[in-house]
């Protein structure tokens, strides 16, 4: 018997040696374009899947978007506030989902974009794993997933555990936002060895990066020309997409200015070319390094 057979709730799946929560097989997302935001904490994944869910939304798609972090805070700048979450609003009906109506847990955003947060389990305890499958449970059971065009999950951090990875196990692209330093890229090339893993089972692959909040790419080129990915998206530091957060406001709602013009005008160049990889089923797949030769890459002078 394998040390982990006993386990209960547990299967090796995803790679191997890996040691993963089980999602049910049954509960998959059909008909919609699927897209996962990862990258470093910090980096800008809300904005960047706000601004995209509303660029898909200009493009007349139906977009929902799933928050996946206990910060519950994805889809602020789309609502204009901060939504309960799912796992929260299932422990007040004692995990009874036959309880919960759609309007208890989904709220509509700017240009018709649906909104979910899952959140996430208390500190230490239990599996952000858990909380997706609950999520899209829920939104199968209440058939909202039937109208939906695009799906954007916008997971919590580099976390690339299974829990926190289980996202991948619905989406068709994984979209990985970083910035040009070593840290950023460093998270990069973690995610890109998690997707990969998952790609072996499902049918995510890799749909490229966006460079956020920097003047230059020179560091994120340089990597991506090593490790064969591609930068899809170069969102520069302009002070717009971070009055637009304080202003509870996507790019989209604010009042124009060249910066936000041209902002605008790349998200939505972003979404346009995110529908096209799926349909034309265009995925790249990348090597990542292993560390010691993303050090001597990037990690000296």
């Amino acid at each position: 018997m394998s040390p982990r057979d006993d386990i209960p709730n547990l299967r090796a799946l995803d790679g191997e040696g890996s040691v993963q929560v089980h999602q049910d097989a049954e509960i998959k997302i059909e008909g919609a374009k699927v897209f996962s935001v990862y990258g470093k904490g910090g980096i800008g994944k809300s904005t960047t899947s706000s601004n995209l869910s509303a660029a898909f939304s200009m493009l007349g798609k139906r977009v929902l978007q799933i928050g996946c972090d206990p910060k519950h805070d994805s889809t602020f700048t789309l609502t204009g506030r901060l939504q309960p979450t799912v796992i929260d609003i299932l422990k007040e009906v004692d995990f009874h989902s036959e309880e919960l109506r759609p309007e208890d847990y989904i709220s509509e955003g700017f240009n018709g974009v649906m909104c979910v947060e899952a959140g996430g389990p208390p500190a230490g305890t239990g599996c952000g794993g858990y909380v997706v499958g609950q999520t899209v449970k829920l939104l199968k059971q209440h058939h909202l997933l039937e109208d939906t065009d695009v799906v954007i999950f916008d997971v919590l951090g580099d976390v690339v555990c299974g829990g926190f990875a289980a996202p991948l196990q619905h989406a068709d692209r994984a979209l990985i936002v970083t910035a040009n330093d070593f840290d950023s890229i460093y998270a990069m090339n973690r995610i890109i060895a998690a997707v990969q893993a998952k790609s072996s089972n499902y049918k995510v692959r890799l749909a490229g990066c966006v460079a956020n909040r920097s003047r230059d790419t020179d560091e994120i080129d340089r990597y991506c020309a090593r490790v064969g990915f591609n930068r899809i998206a170069h969102m520069p530091d302009i002070d717009a997409i971070r009055r637009s957060r304080l202003k509870k406001k996507t790019l989209f709602e604010m009042d124009d200015s060249d910066d936000i013009v041209m902002a605008r005008a790349e998200y939505l160049r972003l979404a346009k070319n995110l529908w096209h990889s799926v349909t034309a089923d265009e995925g790249v797949s990348p090597e990542p390094l292993p560390d010691r030769e993303i050090f001597e890459l990037l990690g000296f002078d």
